[in-house]
């Protein structure tokens, strides 16, 4: 591990030799509601500005190479300040080039990954939190730069998704022709809109998993009143 304190009497790193990744940067990076398509980004987030940063390298690999970097950040003064990490950046592929960036709150919560998972130096996921946990991901499976599935996340799980098998959405307008439904991590309803109006056509319900998540949230609403 390459390990160094950024003394920001003027704005230098002063490392131990180990390779910086370069910061990669995109038109509206900073704008937390961007889609996929862009090169993956931290909006300045992982830049350090000021005094008080920690930068930590690490070699996951074992080739010598760092590809694991997290930015650290000073939050308060005197006894009650502490290291908070902001930002973690990883290179998955040891091409020199972050692959996934994940930002951090002041208080040290996930807020938002961006992620390029096929390498092709273009965002294809992005995944938002909500005190901490994943509230949303965005996701392009077809790689042509537009999103084509939202994942939606309650407590931490997936509730439902949203898909465009069809691939009319634009970056303007969203345009789902499925819609999946799941209870206890398994889909149990499925809405497919066959002519694109916007409308469900067919529905497909799984109706046994639906009555076993039925009578297990009220076995749970029931053991919760005895107590």
């Amino acid at each position: 591990m390459k390990h160094w304190i950024l003394c920001l009497s003027g704005l230098l790193v002063l490392g131990c030799g180990a390779k910086d990744p370069k910061p990669v940067t995109s038109p509206g990076a900073e704008q937390a509601d961007s889609t996929t398509g862009g090169e993956v980004a931290d909006g300045g987030r992982c830049k350090p500005v000021g005094p008080g940063y920690e930068v930590s390298e690490y070699d996951t690999s074992g080739d010598n190479t760092p590809d694991v970097r997290k930015l650290f950040k000073t939050v308060g003064e005197g006894t009650l300040a502490r290291l908070v990490l902001v930002c973690r950046e990883a290179d998955l592929n040891g091409d020199g080039r972050k692959d996934i960036v994940r930002l951090y709150s002041d208080e040290g919560r996930p807020t938002r990954e961006e992620a390029d998972r096929d390498f092709n130096g273009r965002i294809d996921e992005v995944t938002q939190f909500s005190n901490g946990r994943v509230s949303l991901q965005e996701i392009d499976t077809s790689g042509n730069g537009t999103i084509d599935t939202r994942i939606f996340y309650e407590a931490g799980e997936p509730v439902r998704a949203e898909r465009d098998m069809a691939g009319r959405s634009t970056d303007a307008e969203w345009r789902p022709d499925r819609w999946e439904y799941y209870a206890d991590g398994r889909t149990v309803r499925i809405g497919t809109d066959i002519n694109g109006d916007g409308k469900v056509d067919r529905w497909d319900r799984d109706d046994e998993r639906l009555r076993t998540s039925a009578l297990a949230k009220q076995q749970t609403l029931g053991d919760s009143v005895k107590q």
